[in-house]
């Protein structure tokens, strides 16, 4: 392709990944740089390619011009863009589209981060491979704790553990005082914004309304922000990628008209809500906390399905598919991850945190099954047991440690 837009949040190694296969960086945060290349952004194209682009939704120009250049040349491999933020509406005259593709970059999986070793292919599943499903793993319940806890943002890890509560700390500091700021958002009260990032950490997982979060965010205030001031909020920590919420799933089917069209919530990284509210390992083994909303669990069970949600939609990105949850309006049938290809064809996947898997746990995939056939390639359940299997009814079931790329 001739040119790669890599979105994600702050922190997620955009830079550090696009830098090692360019041959110019710019890097347009300088303020002395945004000068010179907005000025004449189409001077900035007779650089050395692969042309870097760093963080240029500060000058968004650079993206039309770009845009231009590869309508005369589509040779492959000559221009990057790594942003943290996506631009104001109207920032750019054009998509890109046909052009400039974009991939979202988001923070390591376990296999990324080096600790597991998988068994199970995501992108074999995708392609409607049966093999057996085999492999043990060491891990357990206390070591994905720690996997939540300590983060998937590259430069997070291995740091000593107070510096490491610094970083995650000013990290979440910074969206305040100075990511939304660089946007062209003046925060007001920015006590309001980080009390209604906990409540949206604390419905991490769940469908729960904006109106609920909004409620936990400012129980026993009395001057309460407007919905609108909220709305607010929430499209600019989306505009920044802090928010990955997962979307609803939309399918045709008698039974699937009754389908919830909400997202499901999520933060870029599962350690970024476990801060927020001051979960501990100790604490969320100790089943501390519970989400907001009306479903039922711990924040150890969210924080988890939160950890293998970032864990498939990685390399389902990879295998070109779509993830989406389901969910009925009534909340009767529930599946939290559905993977969906191109021409259809879908897999679903349960989240258990558990180490042994029961009849009761599988009983919304046998229900999908009845619903669209053979339109359903595979499905499983991701645990926390020691080994992966499938039963006899032939649904598998993989420890998360063991599902890889």
């Amino acid at each position: 392709m001739a040119a790669i837009a890599i979105d994600g949040a702050k922190g997620v190694g955009k830079t550090a990944t696009a830098s090692e296969r360019a041959k110019t960086v710019l890097t347009l945060d300088d303020p002395a740089l945004q000068s010179t290349v907005g000025a004449d952004p189409a001077a900035s194209l007779t650089r050395n390619r692969p042309i870097l682009f760093d963080e240029w939704q500060h000058v968004p120009q650079v993206w039309d011009a770009v845009r231009r250049a590869v309508d005369n040349d589509r040779a492959g491999g000559q221009f990057l863009f790594a942003g943290s933020a996506s631009p104001s509406p109207g920032a750019t005259s054009h998509s890109g589209a046909g052009r400039i593709i974009r991939l979202r970059m988001r923070p390591m999986t376990l296999q990324e981060r080096g600790i597991t070793v998988p068994s199970v292919s995501l992108s074999g599943l995708t392609a409607g491979d049966r093999r057996e499903i085999t492999g043990i793993t060491d891990l357990r319940l206390k070591d994905y704790v720690d996997a939540i806890i300590l983060s998937g943002f590259p430069g997070l890890q291995g740091l000593p553990a107070r510096a490491f509560r610094v970083q995650l700390d000013s990290y979440i500091r910074n969206i305040v005082d100075r990511d939304i700021p660089e946007s062209g958002t003046t925060v007001r009260r920015p006590d309001v914004l980080i009390d209604w990032l906990r409540a949206y950490a604390a419905a991490t997982s769940t469908t729960s309304s904006y109106t609920q979060i909004l409620n936990a965010a400012t129980a026993g205030f009395t001057d309460k922000p407007s919905r609108n001031t909220t709305a607010a909020y929430r499209d600019l920590l989306s505009q920044i990628w802090v928010l990955d919420p997962v979307p609803a799933w939309t399918a045709s089917g008698s039974e699937l008209k009754r389908l919830q069209s909400g997202p499901k919530h999520h933060l870029a990284d599962p350690a970024l809500a476990a801060r927020l509210l001051g979960m501990t390992r100790e604490s969320l083994l100790d089943g501390k906390g519970t989400p907001v909303g009306p479903q039922a669990g711990t924040l150890l069970g969210s924080f988890f399905e939160s950890l293998v949600t970032l864990c498939v939609r990685v390399p389902a990105q990879a295998a070109e598919a779509e993830v989406r949850h389901l969910r009925t309006r009534n909340g009767d049938h529930e599946i939290d991850l559905i993977l969906v290809r191109p021409d259809g064809g879908i897999l679903a996947f349960e989240v258990k945190l558990a180490a042994t898997v029961t009849d009761s746990d599988v009983r919304h995939l046998h229900w999908l099954r009845e619903q669209v056939g053979d339109r359903l390639i595979d499905s499983a359940v991701i645990n926390t047991g020691p080994g992966a299997y499938r039963r006899s009814d032939g649904i598998a079931v993989i420890p998360l440690a063991l599902l890889g790329a």
